[in-house]
């Protein structure tokens, strides 16, 4: 009988308590890329705080709702939070991009759609200051 493994963020087993520490615990050469994606989404939501949550980088609004979290992987970096109506509402500007329910998956060899990024953010900012 064959055991189940579940599949882990890259830095989840280094048990990183901040986004500072996930970072520097990621393999240099994904560094680059990480901080290029931290900064498109602090730029989009400047007000939201920063956290390790289910061992990736988190941002969460002031409001405390999540917005995104975003992992490193061995062959992609992933965003995670995007949101359904997001992924259905721009097939064209992702299909370049692997995509499951809201994760939009971007291949560690090519760099990050900041552009794309804070599109992404700013449509899940507009989505959690929706009064419920």
């Amino acid at each position: 009988m064959a055991t189940r493994t579940r599949k882990k963020a890259a830095a989840e087993a280094k048990q990183t308590k901040t986004v500072e520490d996930y970072l520097a615990a990621a393999p240099k050469d994904k560094r680059p890329a990480l901080t290029k994606l931290r900064k498109a989404i602090k730029a989009a939501a400047p007000a939201a705080t920063e956290e390790v949550s289910y061992g990736m980088a988190r941002f969460k609004h002031r409001n405390g709702k999540p917005l995104v979290y975003f992992a490193y992987w061995k062959d992609h970096f992933a965003l995670y939070g995007a949101g359904r109506s997001f992924i259905d509402a721009h097939p064209a500007e992702l299909k370049a991009y692997q995509l499951s329910k809201g994760t939009i998956r971007f291949p560690a060899d090519q760099p990050i759609p900041d552009r794309l990024v804070t599109k992404i953010v700013k449509a899940r900012l507009a989505e959690v200051e929706k009064p419920d």
